[in-house]
């Protein structure tokens, strides 16, 4: 079996995720190649679809979101994500076992002798008149029935666990600040969320499978856990096994594949790349050594801006008064910090609106 080393699953990575190359497609195609991207922060998959996309015009996402094409919503990890509409009324059944059970563990003691179906049925009739409403105004409606639990796991266990809930703009529009609105994912989309089928084939694993694997592979099981939160996939795996293609990587794990796919020479030129805090890039792996280093692992989930230099994780960003300041995590060469400044001023521009083109290369972290 072939062995694939750190820097080929790098390149790997970065062509599936169109980090190697900026990609031409439009907005919602990108969104539904990527399995959707983490969105907990509403103005990060700007970002995100910026240092992927020639001509990225935050406009574009904002039409998405308005039309109801693109939705954020509790999905992948029990995070909130922004997935096209179709993907979100496709995977939303496959997930909730995992919402429902990640919220009542979470608050095992809080919500003891909290019935979720009751809940869910209760929390459905406060819904069906359409009328978008915050969490706090949702726990309100139903705290008469269920005056015990503290209103926080009540209200992450309606709008994460039991209700397929939409976050409605103008949260996640461009330069919007909206606190969180909801509405039933149904309500908002016209659709219901179907049901899954009973004869335990799991179609709806298998595309998930498949579509990982498109914008993440080679990748394992453990990684494929890892990504959607999901732990019942063994049987999906079985199902596609055939019409994939495995290799191991330098630890000696399995990784399967899609037998097309693009898998670019371990020496290809990756160019210099900013992304967003949350960046499924990062976070969609168990073993994340293929584009962080574990020293630096922590920065994945602690919600920090990274930047790719050479394909892998070597520093830090964030836009402070208009100027984009950037963190080594390790010494540049010459060439590194041009290229940093250059592509670091491009992205200063896009998010100041253009006020701004301003770069600082801080002291290494």
């Amino acid at each position: 079996m072939t062995v694939l080393s750190a820097r080929a699953l790098n390149r790997a990575a970065l062509a599936r995720q169109f980090l190697l190359d900026r990609t031409g497609a439009p907005a919602h195609d990108v969104v539904a190649h990527l399995c959707g991207m983490q969105a907990q922060e509403p103005q990060e998959p700007f970002t995100g679809l910026w240092s992927r996309m020639r001509d990225f015009r935050p406009e574009t996402l904002d039409e998405l979101l308005t039309g109801r094409r693109v939705v954020r919503t509790h999905l992948m990890r029990r995070t909130v994500h922004l997935v096209t509409a179709e993907d979100a009324l496709a995977w939303r059944a496959r997930h909730d076992a995992m919402l429902r059970q990640k919220v009542l563990t979470a608050y095992r003691a809080e919500l003891a002798g909290v019935d979720p179906d009751e809940l869910a049925a209760a929390c459905r009739a406060v819904m069906a008149d359409g009328t978008p409403r915050t969490m706090a105004e949702l726990v309100e409606a139903l705290a008469p029935r269920w005056p015990g639990p503290p209103r926080r796991a009540l209200g992450e266990l309606l709008v994460a666990g039991v209700v397929p809930m939409a976050q409605l703009p103008p949260r996640g529009l461009w330069g919007a600040r909206a606190g969180v609105r909801n509405q039933t994912l149904a309500g908002w989309l016209g659709r219901e969320v179907p049901p899954l089928p009973e004869d335990g084939t799991d179609p709806v694993g298998q595309t998930l499978l498949r579509r990982y694997l498109a914008a993440f592979g080679p990748a394992s099981s453990a990684d494929l856990r890892a990504w959607c939160g999901l732990t019942g996939l063994p049987a999906a795996v079985r199902a596609a096994r055939g019409e994939l293609v495995a290799f191991r990587d330098e630890r000696g794990r399995e990784l399967l594949d899609l037998p097309d796919a693009p898998r670019p020479a371990p020496d290809t030129p990756a160019p210099v790349r900013f992304l967003p805090a949350f960046d499924n890039a990062v976070l969609g792996y168990q073993d994340r050594s293929r584009i962080i280093d574990d020293a630096h692992r922590g920065l994945s989930v602690a919600g920090e801006r990274v930047a790719l230099v050479d394909g892998r994780v070597s520093a830090t960003w964030t836009l402070k008064d208009s100027v984009l300041v950037v963190t080594p995590l390790r010494p540049f060469s010459r060439a590194e910090r041009a290229a940093v400044t250059e592509e670091g001023t491009a992205l200063a521009s896009f998010l100041t609106g253009r006020a701004s083109d301003r770069v600082r290369l801080a002291a290494s972290a």
